[in-house]
């Protein structure tokens, strides 16, 4: 247990340090949701009526729909970007170092999903530190009773990101999976918009939005905000984040992944 420990703390620094040391990075991580805040949801606002849904009491702006989507699209964004540091330390051999350590394969790939979401969610905690000073306010609590749902759905996203990992061989050919992922799973969820206005349009798709993993993990965290209990947006959310990181155990098998590609 005690070397457990001491792997957790050494790769979870490792992650911090990294983090500072790449400022732009944390910029980058606020500006793409500051932007949708206040460029695009001010076009939105008029096209998409928003009624009164689960966890809202009253009417609504279209504002204040979207803040937990963008709490989520920080969570995507981070875990992509971490599991594109893993193709590249793969590729300088850091990775293929970190692996060969005398302990547990999954224990070591949990260090590194771990270090990574608490990133993402000190990211999450600034945009909404920004929300609030730019007029948006949740429930007081919501902003203490969200960081279990931020790190389950940070946890299940980054879990995402590191199958992708294990299955890509170069560093240039991740950019375009990540497009490929990042993307379908934002657009087709209900971070910009709730699943009956997808209804109205196509019910196709408002199925594709419900069976998105992305949209559990931002339920999740859309009613946490209002100290509100979502246990089916727990429960998928968990149970994509175990197939994720079964995938990436899978993948960083030395029999089938890691090893045998480099080796």
């Amino acid at each position: 247990m005690r070397h457990l420990l001491i792997a957790l703390r050494a790769i979870v620094a490792r992650e911090a340090l990294r983090f500072i040391h790449q400022r732009e990075r944390f910029l980058a991580a606020l500006v793409r949701p500051l932007v949708w805040l206040i460029v695009f949801a001010a076009g939105f606002r008029a096209a998409l009526g928003l009624s009164i849904i689960p966890p809202y009491a009253t009417y609504i702006t279209y504002e204040t729909y979207i803040v937990p989507g963008l709490c989520g699209m920080i969570l995507l964004f981070n875990g992509m970007q971490s599991s594109l540091s893993l193709v590249y330390d793969r590729e300088t051999g850091s990775m293929r170092l970190l692996l060969t350590a005398p302990l547990p394969r999954g224990w070591l790939l949990f260090c590194k999903l771990l270090g990574s979401t608490l990133i993402g969610t000190l990211q999450v905690y600034t945009f909404l530190a920004i929300t609030w000073a730019y007029g948006i306010e949740m429930t007081p609590w919501g902003y203490l009773a969200v960081f279990p749902a931020l790190v389950v759905s940070g946890l299940m996203l980054g879990a995402l990101g590191l199958a992708l990992s294990s299955f890509i061989k170069q560093l240039e050919n991740f950019a375009g999976v990540m497009n490929f992922v990042i993307f379908p799973m934002f657009f087709l969820s209900t971070a910009l918009y709730p699943l009956w206005k997808m209804a109205e349009s196509s019910s196709l798709l408002r199925d594709i939005c419900a069976a998105n993993p992305f949209t559990h993990a931002v339920e999740l965290i859309r009613f946490a905000l209002y100290l509100q209990w979502n246990g089916w947006a727990l429960l998928w959310t968990v149970l994509a984040g175990a197939v994720f990181m079964a995938l990436a155990l899978w993948g960083y098998d030395p029999a089938r992944g890691l090893v045998r590609r480099k080796g």
